[in-house]
């Protein structure tokens, strides 16, 4: 992007020079938020798309694990009854299952959710340019 000068730079006067640089500035700065914005859309594209097929998949790795579990039913009902196999597997996945989310309870309680360090490093920013004032 090329700017034209109007007048040659010895001609002009530091109030003129300094209009100008606010205004290339603020050109400078519009033109990257419009090409931020445009790598954003183009992201979150390739995002949402990642996104469904990893929902899909997701959704056939569940129907999967259904037709294992009742496998493995199908396969214990041959030395115990249908029923008491049923029973089995049904009560060691809900084991398993309660196991899981009490554990990631656990690790939810202990997790901090406030961003600690941004928040310091912003305090130290904000010291800094007082400093340097």
């Amino acid at each position: 992007m090329a700017i034209e000068d109007p007048m040659p730079p010895g001609n002009r006067t530091i109030p003129e020079l300094l209009a100008d640089l606010f205004r290339n500035l603020n050109g400078l700065v519009l033109t990257e938020g419009r090409l931020l914005r445009a790598e954003m859309i183009e992201a979150g594209r390739s995002v949402g798309a990642g996104l469904e097929i990893i929902a899909v998949g997701g959704v056939l790795m569940m129907v999967a694990l259904l037709v294992l579990v009742q496998a493995l039913v199908i396969a214990l009902a041959t030395w115990m009854g249908g029923g008491w196999a049923s029973l089995l597997v049904g009560g060691l996945l809900v084991v398993i299952g309660i196991a899981l989310i009490l554990r990631g309870r656990a690790e939810l309680r202990s997790a901090s959710v406030s961003a600690e360090r941004t928040m310091e490093q912003v305090r130290r920013d904000v010291q800094l340019a007082k400093e340097q004032l």
